[in-house]
């Protein structure tokens, strides 16, 4: 900058210039900062890029204020590795990024290996002692801003439809990047810019109605938004898995096969109602799951 100091970058970016987050001068500017945009815009959470690089202690002081300024106030921040208990606690971030499962959720439908995102959905929700984050709420996500558009990494698009159902029936906050959810391509490979263009005149299709329909259940549903994790049948193609709260209880059916999938399995009762159809289901005989389907 040509000003006579001597700064450190993230990642060697020095347009991303890294303060020291132990002086107290600097830690009040950014406090203030919060104060400023919580006044003016009443804003009502921040995404906090990179969290895993700040510092622990400078975290807990911005949940503080976070937490005095405005009671549901949210901090969410960007992690992708180690054990996201790290950042994610009462003295950090109430949620963050859900890379583990980011990795599972695309290479489960392309490798016909659903044993994987039930491992991991598993591994961080179930109910054994050693889970790792249940009844924590992590932003789950297809794509975002710095990896490849969903539609650009399945390898059949045929599979968006069970892949967003999937995204919508796990534990989590799930997040739709723009124009996802028109079915937008982008290859990360071709630079930053294809993953982040202006849309001009999107058009409205089949997937974005299927969103739109996902979404509506997830809302008027305790069970997908707050509820248990439990792996009910897992084959390659294949997922079945429940969420339960007191007073309600669903099942989630993920088929991402070209073929009807003929499934038998306990529910656990005689029927149901399809969330998104509002229609009786009948469990007697087993259930026959549509190609590329999730129900």
């Amino acid at each position: 900058y040509n000003d006579g100091f001597w700064y450190e970058a993230w990642e060697g970016c020095y347009e991303l210039v890294k303060l020291n987050l132990r002086n107290p001068a600097v830690k009040e500017h950014l406090f203030d900062a919060v104060r400023g945009w919580v006044r003016d815009y009443d804003i009502d959470g921040l995404r906090l890029d990179v969290a895993y690089c700040l510092d622990l202690d400078f975290l807990a002081e911005l949940r503080g204020l976070a937490n005095s300024i405005k009671p549901e106030f949210a901090l969410m921040g960007e992690t992708l590795h180690g054990d996201y208990n790290r950042w994610m606690n009462d003295r950090a971030c109430h949620a963050v990024t859900n890379y583990e499962c980011y990795k599972g959720l695309y290479s489960s439908f392309n490798s016909a290996n659903m044993h994987e995102i039930a491992y991991s959905l598993n591994r961080q929700f179930g109910a054994e002692q050693w889970c790792l984050y249940t009844g924590r709420h992590l932003l789950s996500f297809l794509d975002n801003h710095d990896v490849s558009r969903i539609a650009t990494v399945l390898t059949d698009k045929a599979m968006l439809r069970p892949a967003y159902g999937l995204l919508f029936g796990m534990p989590g906050v799930p997040a739709v990047y723009y124009g996802s959810e028109w079915g937008l391509e982008g290859d990360k490979k071709n630079g930053d810019a294809t993953l982040r263009p202006a849309i001009e005149k999107p058009q409205e299709n089949e997937l974005t109605e299927w969103i739109s329909a996902l979404a509506k259940a997830r809302a008027e549903s305790p069970a997908l938004r707050w509820g248990s994790y439990h792996n009910v049948m897992v084959q390659p193609r294949q997922l079945i898995f429940e969420r339960r709260v007191d007073g309600e209880r669903v099942l989630v059916a993920i088929n991402a096969a070209g073929e009807t999938y003929h499934a038998d399995f306990n529910a656990g009762c005689g029927t149901a109602v399809d969330l998104i159809t509002g229609q009786p289901h009948d469990f007697g005989g087993g259930s026959d799951l549509p190609p590329y389907s999730c129900a």
